[in-house]
Parts: structure tokens; C-alpha cells; sequence
């Protein structure tokens, strides 16, 4: 079954938790066991009803303050889909687990409080989701009940939100009126909204298209294992294990090994005792080549008709995830699928005021900040930008102190 991924973001208080426990009860994907909890609960809303936001505190921290502040992962499924979502927290100083939440997001569900519209943090997520290509958007303007399901207050709404794309690099944007607390237009559509025309949310997420539109020749896989048994019945064995990132290989495909360029062809395919004929993206899988070549763990498999950036200079963004500001003369680490090297952050060209989408020169990067950096890595990384090929486009950075992940990279473009 198609599987979508999905996040929800907004401010605080805008009813992220209550639209996913909306989604779960309204799907029947809540247990027995859990709806007994939540009826024996003492959080009620103002009319009595349940409170579905229980659903999604996962931290102690969470059901005491009523805030989210780390991801929570929840899953249901219909008859059409399976679904992952991720509730990401709201507040500034979360802006890493944010990140962290929506890496993998194939649709965004933007939270607007109808009676305050669009706000600071709707910009910042909203830019949060342009740098991370995220390919669909669907502003969910909720709490409509406490403005009377006014068309009009929805049509500015969206009227504003629409000025800022403008700003942004948003893909397919749409626009829906809910009550997540009554239920209006998640599960199916509202009389209450009846000037509304569109799909209910639930409708729109069943059924938006989901497929990644990537070349086939742009074949990537990471060699994460090189198998040599060296024993008796196989003595000859040479393959070369890992994950296909994104493409597809075939057999007699002609293959470039990076960053060393050697060239080969595909002579074999191994899906556990299987020899299919190709591997596509998400597969596992061994590959054999004809000829005998220096290959080892971190290089990179690719068709050699679509060949990636191979560099030691990389502009990236940035997205700092420690206490420890960033430190220029420091040498990290940055692992970029299976490869690990050193690195120094050559460069910081520029930090995002991401309340205001305004640039700001300076060097000083601490907890939660994103910006544009050069970085220099000891050894070459055969790398894709990130709005071409997110799964090759993406890298993290760790500091050789701690073994902590300290920054998130987004590909740009080559610097050398």
C-alpha cells in the first residue's frame, strides 16, 4: 500500500496535537485501551468533550505544559493509504527537532490559527519547509468555530499566506478551513463551511500524488559494505553492498565509481538468493562488477551517463543543532551517507532572519540557527544538490569532541 509522510507545524496553541488526535479518532486508529484512557481523562475541552490532544504527549514535560517539544511519530492507515505523521514542536527553540521531523516529508500541513492568521512562525515554518523541498503544502486554517466560519476571515487568510509564497520557494500550496476540535472538514466535509468547495483533509491526503519525479539515470548507491568472503566455494566473490538513494540500476549498465572515477559494468544484481535485473531506489541490494577495481565503503556507485558533483569545497545550508555555538577553527566531521571525513567551515556567508526572511552577515551560528556556509572536507564527496536529489544532497555534521550530530546540511552547489 502507498505510503505518504507527512508533518504538521504552526505556533503554539494552534491545535497541532488536536488535528492529529482529530485524523486517529475520526479513522478508527485509536486502540480500545487508549480511547478508555482518554474517556477516563481528566483534560476535557470547554464543552466536555475529549480532549484528543493526549493523543500525541509523548513526554511527561508535554502533558504537563501542553506544548510539543520533540517529534512524535504516529501512524494510521484507510482503505487507500498508510500514513506516518510527524508533529513537530512550535516554539523557536525546537527549530532543530523541526528539521529533524520533516526531513523525509513528502506534504506539509501548516497550521493557521483563524483568529490570528498569519503570524512570525508561520513565516519561519513556512520558510523551513521551502529549504527543505518539500513538495506539497496544505494550509490548514483551524479553530474556524471561534470565528463563526467566516468565508471572509478564511479568504484573507489566505490572501496573506499567498503574499509570502511569493517570498518563498513553495511547490503545490492548498487551502482548507477546519475545526480540528469540532471535526469540520478533517474526516469529511462540513455543512458548516458550505461556501467551501474543496476535499475534506483527510480526502486531499489520500489521494494527493506522492511519487518522486526523478530521472532514472540519476542512479546513486552508496557502498556501505564491501563483501569478500575469501572462502573456498567462493573464492572469486567481490560485491558491493548498500541502498540504492535514488535511480535505477541495470544490468550492463555502464557505472562510474566516485570519487576515484573507475568505470565498469553492472554484471550482477543480488536481492538476497535473487538476481533481478534491476534495482530501483529503497532497495538493498549487492552489485558485481566486471572488473576488479579499488573500491571501498563511502565511495559511491553511479551510472556514469548522470555523474554528480565530486568536490572538496560544498555550499550548503545550515541548520545548528547544539548548545556549542559553531566554531570556525574547529575541524568537524561530516558524514554524507557511509562517507565520513574531516571538515572545516570555510566560510559563513550569510545567517537567515527567519522571522523576517532577512539575510544577516555574521559568523556567530548558535542552537537553532540557519544560514549559508562553504565547507572544505579533507577528502572529495560525490554529492547532488539537494533540490535535485534530496537523498544525495544531504549531509550531517559532528563535532570530534563530543561524537555529537551538531548541523544539518542541505547541498547548494559546488565551491570549488
Amino acid at each position: 500500500m502507498n505510503l505518504l509522510k507527512f508533518l504538521t507545524c504552526g505556533s503554539v496553541d494552534d491545535g497541532k496535537s488536536t488535528l492529529i488526535g482529530r485524523l486517529l479518532y475520526d479513522t478508527d486508529s485509536i486502540l480500545e485501551d487508549q480511547l478508555e484512557a482518554l474517556q477516563r481523562s481528566n483534560r476535557k475541552n470547554d464543552d466536555g468533550t475529549i480532549d484528543l490532544a493526549i493523543l500525541t504527549d509523548g513526554l511527561k514535560a508535554e502533558r504537563e505544559q501542553g506544548i510539543t517539544i520533540d517529534v512524535a511519530y504516529k501512524y494510521f492507515q484507510t482503505e487507500k493509504r498508510k500514513f506516518i505523521i510527524a508533529d513537530t514542536p512550535g516554539h523557536i527553540q525546537y527549530t532543530r527537532n523541526m528539521v529533524t521531523g520533516a526531513s523525509n516529508a513528502g506534504l506539509a500541513i501548516i497550521l493557521i490559527d483563524a483568529r490570528k492568521g498569519v503570524i512570525e512562525q508561520t513565516i519561519r515554518h513556512s520558510f523551513l519547509v521551502s529549504m527543505l523541498e518539500i513538495p506539497h503544502v496544505m494550509v490548514a486554517i483551524n479553530k474556524m468555530d471561534m470565528v463563526d466560519y467566516d468565508e471572509a476571515v478564511f479568504n484573507k487568510i489566505v490572501d496573506d499566506y499567498k503574499a509570502l509564497t511569493t517570498k518563498l520557494h513553495l511547490h503545490d500550496v492548498r487551502y482548507i478551513p477546519v475545526s480540528a476540535l469540532r471535526g469540520d472538514n478533517i474526516g469529511s466535509t462540513s455543512d458548516r463551511t458550505a461556501w467551501y468547495k474543496g476535499p475534506s483533509l483527510l480526502d486531499y491526503l489520500e489521494t494527493v500524488h506522492t511519487d518522486v519525479n526523478e530521472d532514472n539515470n540519476v542512479a546513486r548507491m552508496p557502498v556501505q559494505w564491501v563483501v569478500r568472503p575469501q572462502t573456498e566455494e567462493l573464492h572469486d566473490y567481490r560485491g558491493y553492498a548498500g541502498k540504492v538513494l535514488s535511480g535505477t540500476f541495470k544490468v550492463n549498465d555502464s557505472i562510474t565509481v566516485l570519487p576515484s572515477g573507475f568505470t565498469s559494468v553492472l554484471e550482477r544484481i543480488e536481492v538476497f538468493d535473487k538476481t533481478p535485473e534491476a534495482a530501483a531506489a529503497g532497495m538493498s541490494v549487492t552489485l558485481h562488477l566486471k572488473d576488479e577495481i579499488d573500491i571501498s565503503r563511502g565511495d559511491v556507485l553511479v551510472k556514469s551517463s548522470e555523474l554528480p558533483h565530486v568536490g572538496q569545497m560544498i555550499e550548503a545550508d545550515l541548520c545548528w543543532m547544539d548548545t556549542k555555538p559553531l566554531d570556525p577553527s574547529h575541524t568537524y566531521l561530516v558524514q554524507h551517507n557511509s562517507k565520513v571525513t574531516r571538515c572545516r567551515i570555510s566560510e559563513v556567508l550569510y545567517k537567515m532572519q527567519i522571522n523576517t526572511l532577512e539575510k544577516e552577515f555574521s559568523e556567530d551560528f548558535k542552537l537553532n540557527d540557519i544560514g549559508r556556509i562553504v565547507i572544505k572536507t579533507a577528502e572529495p564527496l560525490a554529492f547532488d544538490v539537494y533540490q535535485k536529489n534530496k537523498a544525495n544532497g544531504r549531509a550531517i555534521i559532528i563535532d570530534t569532541r563530543t561524537n555529537v550530530t551538531v548541523g544539518a546540511l542541505m547541498f547548494r552547489a559546488a565551491a570549488d
